[in-house]
């Protein structure tokens, strides 16, 4: 009994001892976590704060402004409350006027010639589902000024290309006969590519367009590949160039179908350019028929431009074209954004040369006495071979 009385009385010490000591670090221990939750709380809303402040600063509108303009052809903006500084934020659109856009030709105004780019802001790049839409022409939306906008455009090169300089592979190409054009002007590298034999090419058909340009780029040494699906099938090469059984077009094949089963060989340039190897092109030829309004999208969308050197385009203005929607007005306004597109990305016009044997149609119109089918040509401004 005295021994029991004896543990009895040390388990009282060390408890009465023990337990507060446990108890003070069992509390310091939670205060000390609670701490650290509190400032990673804190970091992480300041981490966002900033994130949100640098988002707001960089990135653009997707949105362009509307179609109302002032007397100088600037967008009109919405009434600010801030103090005037020396400093002005940029408009994350820039407006460019087209000089014979609007003077002395129906309603047509300032406001009916301007047009915005956006503005390259350094931003990671994201992906683009649909294309920017130019202001209307006039207020009233009518498809006489959409129609004289987009044909003045056309008919208008931007700049104008010199012969080579010399003798050489290039030189044969400026006697070239026939409808289609490239541009051997020194500024953009082209003559100099075919003089290096690094030149390639691609040629988009439908089995039905001449093939003179491609045998004479053939001949001066570029790497020649014709895609046309009515071809012999597969891949094959004979004395002047490459053949594909493939077509063109702005959308991939369904993976989830399999390939017996699927309509047709078409594919997005994007997707052939990674099969193949390919990083440039030289010279993009298309005559796809009424399908070149929205493989023109694919590419703009796709950020494709960058690697083409020069554009050679058939463009035909009889009907809609494939998978292109609305009334006759905003069909062109659509035209002409996809246009712009190609200028805001350095694309400048060098060539424009109308088929006289097609009938003189405009979406099914006789009107300004125009071609159903124009050939253009353009140059990209800023483009830079890897």
């Amino acid at each position: 009994m005295m021994i029991f009385t004896i543990y009895l009385h040390f388990y009282v010490i060390f408890v009465r001892e023990t337990v507060p000591i446990i108890n003070s670090v069992i509390l310091k221990e939670h205060a000390q976590t609670r701490r650290c939750h509190i400032e990673m709380k804190n970091v992480a809303v300041a981490c966002m704060k900033a994130c949100m402040k640098l988002g707001r600063r960089a990135r653009p509108s997707r949105i362009p402004p509307s179609g109302r303009a002032d007397p100088n052809g600037s967008p009109a903006r919405a009434p600010s409350r801030a103090k005037p500084t020396s400093r002005r934020t940029p408009s994350p659109w820039r407006p460019t006027v087209h000089p014979a856009s609007g003077k002395g030709k129906g309603t047509g105004s300032t406001a009916a010639a301007s047009s915005y780019c956006p503005l390259a802001v350094p931003r990671r790049k994201i992906p683009r589902w649909h294309i920017e839409l130019q202001p209307w022409a006039s207020p009233q939306h009518t498809f006489r000024e959409e129609a004289l906008r987009f044909l003045t455009y056309i008919k208008t090169p931007q700049v104008s290309c010199a012969p080579p300089i010399g003798g050489g592979p290039a030189a044969d190409l400026e006697q070239l006969g026939g409808p289609w054009r490239v541009c051997l002007d020194a500024r953009y590298r082209l003559e100099q590519r075919i003089r290096d034999r690094q030149c390639r090419v691609y040629s988009l058909g439908l089995g039905v367009d001449a093939r003179q340009l491609e045998l004479a780029l053939a001949r001066s040494g570029c790497e020649v590949h014709r895609f046309d699906p009515s071809g012999p099938r597969g891949h094959q090469h004979d004395s002047a160039m490459w053949h594909h059984s493939l077509s063109v077009g702005w959308r991939d094949p369904n993976p989830a179908v399999p390939p017996p089963q699927q309509r047709g060989t078409a594919k997005k340039l994007a997707t052939i350019l990674s099969d193949f190897g390919h990083r440039t092109i030289d010279v993009l030829k298309a005559d796809m028929e009424s399908a070149e309004w929205k493989i023109l999208e694919n590419l703009i969308l796709d950020d494709v431009l960058p690697e083409i050197g020069q554009l050679l385009l058939e463009v035909h203005l009889h009907w809609p074209g494939f998978e292109v929607g609305g009334d006759d007005a905003a069909v062109v306004r659509y035209w002409f954004s996809l246009l712009k597109e190609l200028e805001c990305s350095h694309f400048q016009l060098f060539y424009s040369q109308s088929d006289s044997r097609r009938p003189r149609l405009f979406l099914r119109q006789d009107m300004f006495n125009s071609s159903s089918v124009y050939i253009l040509g353009w140059v990209n401004s800023s483009w830079r071979p890897r």
